[in-house]
Order: structure tokens, then C-alpha cells, then sequence
């Protein structure tokens, strides 16, 4: 059976956008906070890709721990970035959190490879 994961993507794809867009047109979000609301969306789809990866893996796809880790920088750049500019935080704290994302990646990546 082929892997229809690459169609579920695009169609949760969609989905995001819209949302994105409802989200703008009631005014919840700024102009500005439609593109890292997506990337924050598509990280947690990204994150449950993973999920779905890990229960049936193919052989010449990606992994899923590559997949899931991916996902976490996606959504913790989009939700961050969201987060600097409504609280008035310095983006300092975009590049803060992200690379503590990717600091606890390499540690559990160093475990699994360990075992």
C-alpha cells in the first residue's frame, strides 16, 4: 500500500491556512503573526507525523525521531515568535528557547544512540 502521508500533509496544510486566516479575520492575530502561527501549526502536525512514522516506518523515509524533532523546532519557533511580539519580549528569547529545543534533541539523540 503506498504511503499516503505526503496527501494528509498537504490536506492538513490547507486546513492550517485557513484556520491561520479565520484566526486573522477575527482579529485574534496581527498580519504579522499569520506566518509563525502556521509554522507553529505545522510543527505539532509535524510532531503527530512523527507519531504515525513511529507506529509504521518506512525504510527510505525519514525517522521519526528526525521527524519529531523537527516538529518541536517548528512549533516552538512559531508559538515563540508569536509570544516575543505580544508580550513585548526581546527576540532574544526566540533564539533561547530554540536552542534549548535543540540542546535536549542532541542529548536524547546521544541517548538513543547509546542503547
Amino acid at each position: 500500500m503506498p504511503d499516503k502521508t505526503g496527501l494528509i500533509s498537504l490536506g492538513v496544510f490547507i486546513v492550517i491556512v485557513a484556520v491561520s486566516i479565520l484566526v486573522y479575520s477575527f482579529e485574534l492575530i496581527t498580519m504579522l503573526e499569520i506566518f509563525p502561527l502556521m509554522v507553529g501549526f505545522y510543527g505539532c502536525w509535524m510532531i503527530i507525523l512523527a507519531g504515525m512514522r513511529y507506529k509504521n516506518p518506512s525504510s527510505y523515509a525519514r525517522g521519526p525521531l528526525s521527524t519529531f524533532a523537527w516538529g518541536l523546532l517548528l512549533a516552538v519557533t512559531g508559538f515563540s515568535v508569536i509570544a516575543s511580539w505580544r508580550v513585548g519580549l526581546n527576540l532574544l528569547y526566540v533564539v533561547a528557547a530554540v536552542l534549548l529545543v535543540i540542546g535536549i534533541l542532541v542529548i536524547a539523540v546521544a541517548v538513543e544512540r547509546k542503547t
